[in-house]
């Protein structure tokens, strides 16, 4: 069984949506960092920490899930699309299914 064509549009939907995905686990990974910062600033007396950290948190869970399923989706359409063009010349991915 050969694999001869990408559909580009879903295979940019799916991108978008794993790499969405993965940007909420980062940003969640951020979020946390940047609030023990608030913590341990608050810790030592230093100025460190305190709001800009609390809004680069909770902006690191919106804002990287939203990059990074838009960078999803883009390269998964470039992806798709270069793969038909290099499937057309060489024949595509054979893939063996039960």
């Amino acid at each position: 069984m050969v694999l001869k064509k990408v559909g580009p549009l879903s295979c940019a939907k799916l991108s978008g949506a794993l790499y969405g995905v993965m940007g909420l686990i980062f940003g969640a990974i951020v979020s946390l960092i940047s609030l023990l910062g608030i913590g341990l600033g608050q810790m030592g007396n230093q100025a460190a920490g305190g709001v800009p950290s609390l809004i680069f948190g909770v902006g690191a869970v919106v804002f990287i899930p939203v990059l990074y399923g838009a960078l999803g989706f883009v390269l998964g359409l470039i992806t798709a699309g270069l793969y038909n063009w290099i499937a057309r010349g060489i024949g595509g991915l054979q893939v063996e299914l039960e």
